[in-house]
């Protein structure tokens, strides 16, 4: 496991965030447009108030365990969401703690949903766009049947889709994957990208990212 991330500085942070909306500027979006959710997984939780203080408004966990937990010490501090691969176990834990969960990809978790979830419950639905044997994710053209499942069965509101692209060095091989999740969010009529992170957030915004998941650009 990585070492928690201690000893952060508000002022270090709130620099770094302005560099990041300064990227997203550069790469023709309005840093209005998009938002910049801080992934706080490896974030101490008594850090989290210098990432309050530095103006983060958003963060992410990706163990609902965890998120239970930091939300319990500052949950008035920030808008929380879920971000990490979703037991269906857990999703009653979630349901009505977080504002979106962005990783729905399986039928156990509709089912669980369908138990669970309240009017409030807006989800985005996990695509493996890159097709990786590895990844999780409801494949492009299974897309449409599983968002009507999740809206009919699952009594949830779709609101976007979230996409991982394969590692690589280059942020421009993010690209493609990144402009097919557009098209894919367009031909649904969704209105929610949650895609880039560290590496390639600047691409991700390039190709409509509504939602980018910063960690350690932000802390370092």
């Amino acid at each position: 496991m990585a070492e928690l991330i201690t000893g952060l500085d508000a002022a270090r942070v709130a620099a770094n965030l302005d560099a990041v909306r300064n990227e997203i500027a550069d790469a023709g979006r309005d840093p209005a447009e998009v938002e910049i959710l801080a992934a706080v997984k490896y974030v101490a939780a008594e850090e989290l108030p210098v990432l309050a203080e530095a103006g983060i408004k958003v963060v992410g966990e990706n163990r609902a365990q965890e998120l239970l937990r930091k939300q319990e010490l500052h949950g008035e501090l920030f808008t929380w969401d879920f971000i990490g691969r979703l037991q269906s176990r857990k999703v009653r834990d979630l349901v009505g703690r977080v504002r979106y969960i962005h990783s729905v990809d399986s039928e156990s978790v509709i089912r669980r949903l369908a138990q669970h979830a309240t009017p409030d419950t807006k989800v985005l639905v996990s695509v493996n766009v890159s097709g990786e044997e590895s990844k999780s994710g409801v494949r492009p053209e299974e897309l449409g049947e599983f968002i009507a499942r999740c809206r009919e069965e699952g009594g949830v509101e779709v609101i976007g889709l979230m996409t991982m692209p394969p590692l690589a060095d280059d942020p421009e091989a993010s690209r493609p994957y990144f402009a097919r999740l557009a098209e894919l969010a367009a031909e649904h009529g969704l209105s929610e990208l949650s895609m880039g992170t560290t590496q390639d957030f600047a691409v991700a915004a390039s190709e409509g990212a509504t939602i980018v998941r910063i960690g350690t650009k932000l802390y370092r």
